[in-house]
């Protein structure tokens, strides 16, 4: 079903409430290139480090790569969904970008970038509430929220990394 203008209805009567939120934050970590991206491309093990993340579930047998699908289910505060998430993009040691698709829509980027005495992880998020979630209007009120999420995530993924491999 669409709207008049060809835009995906979300909603009985058509009305579609289409405002993005992007959030990038930033994290240097002093372990290198290599061991961070090894933590990163680890997706069934995101929830080690992002204190959002509930439980992660593939579909299908690939685990990394571009066209890996899997499953976030996530909580933030007293909000639980579960997405499926489809890898769009992957460049070793550089970059990973996923599609959100389910209650929560848009895009997330993670990418590396080397600098001296290790690196910085570049975490981006680009995403749409749908209207009974609040919409735009929660959009901008849970902004503050993520942000303090997603950058206790990047502490903890810092932390993670720099520590060493677990022996």
């Amino acid at each position: 079903m669409t709207s008049r203008r060809g835009v995906p209805a979300h909603h009985p009567g058509g009305i579609t409430l289409r405002t993005m939120s992007r959030i990038e934050l930033t994290v240097d970590v002093k372990a290198d290139v290599a061991s961070t991206w090894g933590v990163l491309a680890d997706v069934g093990h995101h929830d080690r480090w992002m204190e959002d993340a509930v439980s992660i579930r593939f579909e299908g047998s690939r685990r990394s790569g571009e066209g890996t699908i899997f499953f976030a289910a996530t909580r933030v505060g007293p909000f639980r969904t579960t997405d499926r998430m489809v890898v769009t993009e992957w460049v070793d040691e550089q970059r990973m970008a996923v599609r959100h698709e389910g209650a929560v829509t848009g895009t997330g980027v993670f990418s590396l970038e080397p600098r001296d005495g290790g690196g910085t992880v570049r975490w981006s998020e680009q995403l749409e509430f749908p209207w009974w979630f609040g919409g735009p209007p929660a959009q901008v009120l849970a902004r503050p929220f993520l942000m303090w999420v997603w950058r206790r995530n990047l502490s903890n993924l810092a932390r993670l990394v720099d520590a060493g491999p677990a022996v």
